[in-house]
C-alpha cells in the first residue's frame, strides 16, 4: 500500500512539475477519456434497453394475428429498432391497400375482393430505408470511440516527444547528465504516453464490443424484415 501511495504521489508531483505544453496534452487526453467513458455508459444502458424491448416486441409480433394489433403496442417498445422498421413497412402496406381500394371503388367493373398489394418490392424498400435509419441511431457515438482509440496514443506520444526534447534542453543548460537531473524530466514526459494509452485501450475494447452488438441487432432487423415481407406476401398478394 505504501509503495502504491508513493507511486501515486510521484505521478501527481510529476504532472504538477511538467511544463504548460505537457499539461495541455494531458488536459486534451482527459477530455477524450471523459467523453469516451460517457459514451460507454450511455451506450451500455441504451443497448441493454434496446435488446430487452426487441425481444418483447418480437414475441408480441409473432403472437399477433393482425398488423394492427402490433401497431397498437409500438409506443410501448419505442426503443426497439424493430418498431421503426415495422411502422415503415406498415405505413407502406396501408398506403398501397388504400390506393387499391380507392381504385376498385371507382371502377364499377372491378370485382370486390380482398385488398392486394400493388408492389411488394416497394414494401421491401421501405423496410430497408427504415432499417438504415435505425442502424444509424444505434451507431451514434461509436465514431467518437473510434476517434479516441486511434488518436489519443499519438497525442500522448506527441506530449512525450515534446517533454523529452524539453528535458534534453534542460540537461544542456545545466551541463550535467546525472540520473537525478535526467530522470524526472523523462518520467514526466512518459506520463503523456501512459495517459494516451489509458484513454485509448478502453475505447478500443468498447468500440469493438458495441460494434458487435449493433451487427447482431442489424441481423435481427434483416430477419424481421424478411418475416414481415413473408406475411405481407401470404395475405395481400
Amino acid at each position: 500500500m505504501g509503495a502504491n501511495a508513493n507511486l501515486g504521489n510521484g505521478v501527481i508531483d510529476l504532472v504538477l512539475r511538467s511544463g504548460p505544453e505537457a499539461k495541455i496534452v494531458l488536459l486534451i487526453l482527459l477530455v477524450f477519456s471523459v467523453v469516451s467513458w460517457g459514451i460507454v455508459f450511455q451506450k451500455t444502458w441504451q443497448l441493454s434497453r434496446v435488446k430487452r424491448q426487441t425481444t418483447n416486441f418480437l414475441d408480441i409480433f409473432r403472437r399477433s394475428s393482425k398488423f394492427s394489433e402490433v401497431q397498437a403496442v409500438c409506443r410501448t417498445f419505442d426503443s426497439s429498432p424493430l418498431v421503426g422498421v415495422f411502422q415503415a413497412g406498415y405505413a407502406e402496406l396501408n398506403t398501397q391497400l388504400r390506393q387499391g381500394q380507392a381504385a376498385a371503388s371507382s371502377s364499377p367493373d372491378t370485382q370486390s375482393g380482398r385488398p392486394t398489394l400493388k408492389s411488394l418490392p416497394a414494401v421491401d424498400r421501405a423496410l430497408l430505408r427504415a432499417a438504415a435509419v435505425e442502424v444509424a441511431k444505434l451507431e451514434k457515438g461509436l465514431p467518437m470511440l473510434a476517434t479516441t482509440a486511434s488518436i489519443t496514443p499519438f497525442i500522448g506520444l506527441l506530449g512525450t516527444v515534446w517533454g523529452i526534447m524539453t528535458s534534453f534542453l534542460g540537461i544542456a543548460s545545466v551541463g550535467s547528465t546525472s540520473l537525478g537531473v535526467v530522470a524526472p524530466g523523462i518520467a514526466a514526459a512518459l506520463i503523456a504516453t501512459a495517459a494516451g494509452l489509458f484513454a485509448a485501450i478502453p475505447a478500443v475494447y468498447f468500440y469493438n464490443h458495441f460494434l458487435a452488438e449493433v451487427k447482431s441487432l442489424t441481423a435481427v432487423m434483416d430477419d424481421f424484415a424478411l418475416e414481415f415481407l413473408n406475411i405481407a406476401e401470404r395475405n395481400f398478394t
